[in-house]
């Protein structure tokens, strides 16, 4: 299949300094930008681990208190892109280390806030410090690895994201159970306090790219192949987080309600989806974006498919989770490295609006998940899942080459 041309906006300034290709270094740069994004992913994820406690201390429903993820995932959606805009000419470094200051504050104010209003005020803000984080750091690494080892780069980074999900997620519901929920908002202000320190002592100076308009650098926007990524990204996150939100109760004939066991499951999956995270950097580099991505979905979604007939016993579900878990990673890396590709000039700007289509979708998993699981229970919760991941198989496919 031949290559369309590619149509980048000219106008659009550079992110940052002309790549040079592959730093030496940039191994030991991907992995000190992964200490910023395990403290973002643990800040996302943990949560959800400790939201019973939350009701219970400021006097609000389970379903009132879960509406902090909502905030969470909306406000990082709307302020990525702004975000990604408004510092694209700044030091990467000093943009890195600012957001991570950002995301400390929100959670030191959530620690502290005495009401529920407060409480989500303040999720919003630390929504913002990781929206920017998250994007920075990925470009960055991009940058500092050159074309040739893009995919690779920003696994590593990634590594934090997934990690996360295995150590800091339930270090952070531990100290919660234990110490109360507020206890978990400390620790999580301890590792964005670490995570700032490392990277503002061991990254080395970037130059943003100077300071253009917002109209020039919304200018990615107006490029089709963009929007139809960025779409693409939407859908298949939202099909990847339908049946993780509600895991428990898609494996609940397997569990049986045991909460230790359901903890070993989400673990599994972390595992699974760091190792697919790696694997799938690694292929993109070699083989290309898209193809790595009309892969990765379609073994996906012909997995969730198959959950239905593997969810009743603990020996079924383990090694349809490790897949699952495995396959719905290697779409992280993969997905970021085509939207570079596409508007390699424009690297903060479009990775901040691939991580607002990717809460976005979380976002949505959580409505469109809940109405299913309301309506249908949750035995349809896969397969509709798998429809999501297998049109975005076909829009993948459909598109060509755009990831190569």
């Amino acid at each position: 299949m031949s290559r369309p041309p590619r149509t980048t906006p000219p106008a659009t300034p550079s992110d940052a300094a002309p790549e040079p290709g592959a730093s030496p270094h940039w191994r030991s740069h991907a992995a000190v930008l992964a200490f910023g994004t395990f403290a973002v992913g643990t800040d996302a994820f943990v949560i959800a681990g400790v939201l019973p406690d939350i009701a219970d201390s400021l006097g609000v429903s389970v379903a009132a208190a879960g509406q902090l993820v909502t905030v969470f995932s909306l406000a990082y959606a709307v302020s990525a892109p702004v975000l990604g805009v408004l510092t694209a000419g700044w030091s990467r470094r000093t943009a890195l280390v600012v957001a991570l200051a950002v995301l400390t504050a929100g959670n030191v104010l959530t620690a502290v806030a005495p009401s529920y209003p407060l409480v989500l005020a303040a999720r919003a803000v630390a929504a913002m410090g990781a929206a920017l984080y998250t994007a920075s750091a990925t470009a960055t690494a991009a940058t500092l690895a050159g074309r040739r080892h893009h995919g690779r780069a920003i696994a590593v980074v990634m590594l934090g994201l997934t990690s996360s999900l295995v150590l800091g997620t339930p270090i952070g519901t531990v100290i919660g159970g234990a110490f109360g929920w507020r206890s978990t908002l400390w620790f999580l202000v301890l590792a964005g306090v670490a995570a700032a320190a490392v990277v503002a002592v061991r990254l080395p100076a970037l130059p943003g790219g100077g300071g253009a308009g917002l109209r020039v650098r919304l200018a990615p926007l107006t490029d089709r192949r963009v929007l139809a990524a960025l779409g693409r990204t939407l859908l298949a996150f939202t099909g990847v987080y339908v049946p993780y939100t509600y895991l428990s109760a898609v494996y609940e004939p397997a569990t049986g309600g045991d909460s230790g066991l359901l903890a070993v499951f989400l673990l599994v999956f972390g595992v699974a989806g760091t190792a697919g995270n790696l694997v799938a950097g690694t292929l993109a580099d070699r083989l290309g974006a898209t193809r790595v991505i009309v892969a990765a979905t379609s073994l996906l979604a012909a997995a969730l498919l198959a959950v239905p007939l593997l969810r009743g016993s603990v020996a079924a579900a383990f090694p349809a989770i490790v897949v699952v878990g495995f396959l719905s990673f290697s779409l992280t890396t993969p997905q970021q490295q085509e939207i570079i590709a596409l508007a390699p000039a424009a690297r903060s700007v479009v990775t901040s609006l691939y991580q607002s289509a990717l809460y976005l979708a979380i976002s949505l998993s959580g409505v469109l998940g809940g109405v299913a699981l309301a309506g249908l229970g949750a035995g349809p919760l896969a397969p509709l899942a798998a429809v999501l991941v297998l049109l975005t198989a076909l829009a993948a496919h459909r598109s060509g080459g755009s990831g190569r």
